[in-house]
């Protein structure tokens, strides 16, 4: 999961000072809480999936795989399919960044994206085999080299184009998850080529409307998708649909609460997790494991209080250690290892006074 994460997390600067990216520019403090805001949605949504690993059975939900029976209804109506959207939407804004960068820095951009999606298919490789099957990572990395690399050679009005028809697509078929991944990946690529994600901090009237006609939206899709029982028709459908336009509300009204005085707070309780996403999606599928064995019983019992207290366990010491770690240095370990081996020269970590 999953900005890095999935989108690559840019460089920081000393404290009380406007952080950068790569590039020199200023960060978009919005991208790292709507990284961080993703990552906690897509842990709980992950907790049960992660836990099943333990009683060897059959993994049937995943962050992109949605739940067959009843559960959805309570928590997993505000969780299932809501929060992975996001997280590819930011991977495809964070490559196009980094593109962008590497385009300044380097003589052959792509080739230093390739090898920087390969390294993530290979730790995705080993966290699906070693740890867990419903990795997304290896998702990324393989969507990302077949998809999101060849659309660099695109004019940017022919990857929105595209995306809207990836986009749609899935829907058509009744389908989602996977299936709308390269055209999130795509969209997110488009909005940074047209310039949106630098002005998405500067409206309010923007996110205003949009998240008032995603949620125009989102009610008759909800209300579709849970008067659909699983494996009738269009059931897939209506539920993508209803993930897609509820992503999109979230994403707004976060948006509007990054222009009131609640900015510093959610700045402090997502942005520590949000630039170090890489290294908290890895470790939550071990402190969710370890978790279970402690909770005990087959996740399918568990309860919704349950779950949430397992993703809190999580969570609060993964966001201790991420600021505490990041008053120190500049990136999380694995966000700085993957930028080591993307641009094949060892990056400074520690912070300079």
């Amino acid at each position: 999961m999953p900005h890095e994460t999935l989108p690559p997390s840019p460089e920081a600067t000393a404290p009380g000072h406007p952080a950068t990216t790569f590039s020199g520019r200023p960060r978009v403090a919005a991208l790292d809480v709507l990284r961080g805001f993703a990552l906690c949605g897509i842990l709980l949504a992950n907790v049960k999936p992660i836990a099943h690993m333990i009683y060897a059975t059959e993994v049937t939900r995943s962050v992109v795989v949605e739940s067959r029976d009843e559960t959805w209804l309570g928590l997993g109506l505000f969780v299932d399919q809501r929060f992975f959207p996001i997280f590819s939407l930011l991977f495809g804004v964070g490559f196009s960044l980094l593109l962008e960068s590497a385009g300044r820095h380097a003589p052959r951009p792509r080739v230093l994206l390739a090898r920087r999606l390969l390294v993530l298919l290979a730790v995705g490789l080993a966290h699906m085999l070693l740890l867990w099957r419903g990795d997304i990572l290896t998702v990324y990395a393989v969507v990302g080299l077949v998809v999101l690399l060849p659309s660099t050679w695109l004019p940017r009005r022919a990857v929105a184009g595209l995306a809207a028809v990836l986009v749609a697509t899935p829907l058509v078929l009744d389908s989602n998850g996977v299936p709308l991944v390269p055209g999130l990946f795509l969209l997110g690529s488009a909005l940074t080529r047209y310039g949106v994600i630098d002005r998405m901090e500067r409206s309010v009237r923007v996110p205003a409307a949009l998240g008032l006609l995603f949620a125009a939206g989102a009610v008759p899709a909800v209300w579709l998708q849970v008067g659909t029982r699983a494996g009738d028709p269009y059931f897939n459908s209506w539920f993508g649909l209803a993930g897609l336009l509820m992503a999109g509300v979230y994403v707004c009204a976060l948006l509007l609460l990054l222009r009131t005085p609640l900015r510093p707070a959610l700045q402090r309780v997502f942005v520590p997790l949000g630039r170090m996403a890489l290294t908290n999606y890895l470790s939550a599928t071990v402190l969710v494991l370890v978790a279970a064995r402690l909770v005990g019983g087959p996740p399918d019992g568990w309860s919704e209080a349950t779950v949430l207290l397992i993703a809190g366990a999580v969570l609060v010491p993964q966001w201790l250690v991420s600021s505490l770690w990041l008053r120190r240095y500049r990136q999380g370990p694995l966000e700085w290892l993957w930028r080591w081996a993307t641009w094949a020269r060892r990056p400074p970590l520690r912070r300079t006074p």
